[in-house]
């Protein structure tokens, strides 16, 4: 065991106390209190005299200042290191014996000996009990110290000296033992080599522990384990275990959500509970119900001190919805969107009111006003009647206002269309007929999570879109779940023989299949892509969502320019949902101060950088009223789109346009344009969707279960208030902890999604390597997959050509061994346990034969972005 050594000041006790002509004197020259003068000469002579006998070359190192500590501990008179490079090792001026372990191992030595060290043979008798003396007496000055602060004990006594104890009462043992328990023993504070004044003695937890939420911070920035702290108190593994154990126990009796764990605020729980030490009591019932939550809440709210600070400087987005809980109360919730993140205000019950546009617009005004009229750049709500008509209420009583539609809302609404085309809609059905089939089945959940390496649904990717982020993952494995049902592993199982089980074999083994869900994403991944954008966070969507769709709109036309009917009616929708609704000029003005993405649109669309230019003038019109500055601002954004002045003629500010994100370029180029730099850090800093106020909706959902239905509105919005702003601030603090080497979604590189429509992929071999002999599009036509799902029969030619390939040894172990499928079965029809899938077999039958030609040949100019899969 290590002992602890306190500062020396803080250790000492008062020259006059009682008990001090009872303690064995000390050298004067060690600065100990409470020494006799008169032995001084008595240490130094002993001292001199062992020099004197040390050899020349022995003697010189002795009285060498270079080879000794530079401090007053009394135990450097009588020692010296013989290897200055070696500081743990001391050399004895007595018996000339080298000690290891530093000064206090060689005091020891001199004292009398202990368990670590043998005893000095030539020691003299006063020298032995002056390094005893000063042994005990720090030990017992650290022990009482120790004590006192625990126990709230005032320590100082006289002119703050710590009154005298002596070293085997009943408090000394009671300290001894806690500070065992608590592992603090494992630590050692140096003593200072100067006297202090401090009153008030300090305990080494205070000392050395910092706060909780300190700790956990520093552990999170070093990627490491444990503190300092932590591996100098590591316990065994078999109390971790115990531990562990009751953690366990705690979650699985409570029925909490083993995400649990990866949160912030649960290290930070269990890192508090470890610096209390043993004997911390819960709270109780009440505490936790009402003034925990009052102080939670109040915590919670000087965290909106610094959202405060982006308004002023970013301005802010306004962001409403609408939501109907469990009891059929009318919630209303506002939030607001800066740089700084996305702060929760509050939320109002409005189940009494009539949700119109004037109840709308007041309800929004009130918000807008606590949050400060200058601050509010924009509102944006859904798509719903009365929200557009309060945001025209609203724009008309704040003239510099902007109303605008969620993007996220808006482009959820296009892939809904998209997905309601026959082609896609029979694809979607087949699709989610095999996960269905799938994944109620544990057993071929198994299998198809061994062929394919993970599950095939991520339902988690995204909150939109389920059903086209379900087919990316589909085309992804498609191989995988291929190989899984033409396995005997398959065909052993019960299923096989199934009705469903048969058609679900059909419906993967048919091309027609497979090429239909390329033809569902070459429609909808650019819109994913968009989607992505419009809904992240972490950056402002405002600068990239025009630009986004003008790249999705042309990518779609390039994709599907193969099949003109299903083109024209993918754009009709395009036009209905976004070109009809979202063509805003906030976003338009934000897309012409994006350096990064302006000047490439200039050099190559004339036209359209004049578009935007002027939509930047609307915007800026609308904002600022003064016309001094309104003639300043557009100089200065002469001298933008040129690459004039001081500020954008540097090559440094034109080097860095595709380089920094748009508000770090402006914050580091646009200086001398103050003006407009000013503008556009409140452009540019905006989103586009109210996706926050759905996440909000996800956090009112978990605390307001059945069981917990009779919480009122005002408690269930503080709570509201602390989970979803303490959640989104150690979200944020995550991502400024990575920074620029962090992995973490970002869905502006665009440059990253597009389509190869040049290359051309020939059919997918079977086996790797096997240079395109035996294809799955043999594999179809060998088995009659796509044949059971038509219910007529291939041409002659297809027939002998899968003739020929079925004579390939290899392509024998295709061929069912329960049941001949060389030839044309019919598919009965399945039951169909979902309302929305009644028509279901109906559509799958009705695969055209341009479809059916096609599918002879996979991924032909088709790129799956795997990123919308992370």
């Amino acid at each position: 065991m290590v002992e602890v050594i306190m500062p020396e000041a803080d250790a000492r006790s008062a020259g006059g106390s009682g008990d001090a002509a009872d303690r064995p004197s000390v050298a004067a020259s060690t600065g100990i209190v409470g020494s006799s003068s008169s032995t001084a000469p008595d240490s130094a002579a002993y001292a001199e005299k062992a020099i004197a006998k040390l050899p020349p070359h022995l003697a010189a190192e002795a009285v060498d200042p270079k080879r000794k500590a530079k401090s007053k501990d009394p135990g450097w008179k009588f020692g010296w290191w013989p290897d200055p490079t070696k500081k743990d090792f001391v050399k004895c001026i007595f018996c000339q014996k080298t000690i290891p372990a530093g000064i206090k191992r060689f005091k020891q030595h001199l004292s009398g000996g202990s368990a670590d060290c043998i005893k000095c043979e030539h020691v003299p008798e006063l020298v032995s009990r002056e390094m005893d003396a000063y042994l005990k007496k720090n030990a017992r000055n650290v022990v009482v110290s120790m004590l006192s602060d625990e126990e709230g004990d005032e320590a100082a006594v006289g002119e703050g000296e710590l009154e005298p104890e002596p070293s085997c009462g009943a408090k000394v043992k009671q300290a001894k033992k806690r500070i065992v328990q608590s592992g603090i023993t494992s630590f050692v504070v140096a003593a200072p080599t100067k006297p202090q004044t401090q009153k008030h003695s300090r305990s080494v937890s205070s000392l050395l522990c910092k706060s909780p939420e300190e700790v956990v911070a520093e552990r999170h920035k070093s990627k490491t384990s444990q503190s300092t702290l932590e591996h100098c108190t590591k316990k065994g593994k078999e109390a971790k275990q115990i531990v562990d154990d009751h953690a366990a126990d705690f979650f699985s009796e409570n029925n909490i959500p083993l995400n649990v764990i990866n949160s912030r605020s649960w290290e930070i729980l269990l890192e508090s509970i470890g610096q209390y030490g043993p004997g911390y009591r819960s709270p109780s019932y009440h505490e936790m119900r009402c003034p925990l939550l009052d102080r939670a809440v109040a915590r919670t709210a000087i965290l909106r001190k610094k959202h405060e600070e982006a308004w002023k400087e970013y301005g802010c987005s306004l962001m409403s919805d609408g939501w109907t809980d469990t009891r059929q109360r009318h919630l209303i919730n506002f939030l607001a969107n800066s740089p700084a993140g996305t702060f929760f205000l509050g939320s109002v019950d409005a189940s009494s009111q009539v949700a119109n546009a004037t109840m709308l617009a007041d309800l929004l005004q009130k918000e807008i006003e606590k949050v400060g009229k200058e601050h509010v750049v924009q509102i944006i709500t859904d798509n719903g009647a009365n929200f557009k008509a309060a945001g025209r209420i609203l724009m008309e009583r704040i003239p510099h206002l902007f109303w605008t539609p969620c993007a996220a809302h808006c482009l959820d609404l296009l892939l809904e269309d998209i997905g309601k085309i026959k082609e896609f809609k029979t694809c979607i059905n087949n699709a989610r007929k095999v996960s269905r089939f799938i994944y109620k089945h544990g057993r071929l959940i198994d299998q198809m999570r061994e062929k394919i390496g993970g599950d095939l649904v991520r339902p988690a990717v995204t909150r939109f879109a389920t059903s086209f982020l379900t087919l990316a993952s589909m085309h992804r494995n498609r191989n995988g779940l291929r190989n899984l049902f033409v396995s005997d592993e398959w065909h052993n199982t019960k299923f096989s023989n199934t009705t469903e089980g048969k058609q679900v074999e059909n419906i993967v083994l048919s091309m027609p299949f497979w090429k239909n869900i390329e033809d569902c994403l070459r429609a909808s991944q650019p819109l994913l892509i968009a989607l992505r954008i419009a809904d992240g966070d972490e950056t402002p969507a405002a600068p990239e969502i025009m630009a986004a769709m003008d790249v999705a709109k042309n990518t779609i036309k390039e994709s599907l320019k193969h099949n003109p009917r299903l083109l024209a009616e993918v754009l009709e929708y395009y036009g209905k949902r976004w070109e009809n609704q979202m063509e805003q000029k906030l976003y338009g003005a934000a897309l012409y101060l994006n350096a990064a993405k302006f000047f490439a649109i200039r050099d190559q669309d004339r036209r359209q950088a004049a578009r935007l230019r002027s939509m930047f003038n609307d915007v800026m019109w609308k904002m600022i009223s003064d016309e001094d500055e309104q003639t300043k601002i557009s100089k200065q954004a002469d001298d933008y789109e040129r690459s004039e002045g001081d500020c954008f003629s540097k090559q440094g500010a034109i080097r860095d346009r595709g380089k920094k994100n748009p508000i770090c370029w402006w914050g580091s180029y646009g200086g001398l344009a103050f003006e407009l730099q000013s503008l556009a850090k409140r452009i540019i800093s905006l989103c586009c969707s109210a996706s926050g106020c759905e996440r909000n909706w996800s956090v009112f959902s978990n605390i307001h279960t059945k069981k917990r239905n009779r919480l009122e509105h005002k408690r269930l919005n503080k709570l509201v208030y602390v989970s979803y702003n303490r959640k989104m601030e150690n979200r944020f603090q995550k991502i400024r902890e990575l920074g620029s080497k962090g992995k973490r979604s970002n869905p502006l590189l665009l440059d990253e999604f597009q389509w190869d429509n040049e290359w051309v992929c020939e059919s997918d071999p079977v086996h790797e390597g096997d240079d395109g002999n035996i294809t799955w599009s043999n594999v179809d036509e060998v088995i009659g997959a796509t044949e059971g799902l038509q219910g007529r029969h291939f041409p002659r030619a297809a027939a002998a050509h899968a003739s020929s390939s079925a004579a390939s040894g290899r392509m024998m172990t295709y061929v069912s061994k329960k049941r001949p499928r060389n030839q044309p079965t019919p598919t009965p029809t399945p039951v169909i346990p979902e309302d929305d899938d009644g028509d279901e077999q109906d559509e799958a039958m009705e695969e055209d034969d341009d479809s059916a030609a096609a599918g002879t040949e996979e991924d032909a100019g088709f790129h799956l972005n795997d990123d919308l899969l992370e």
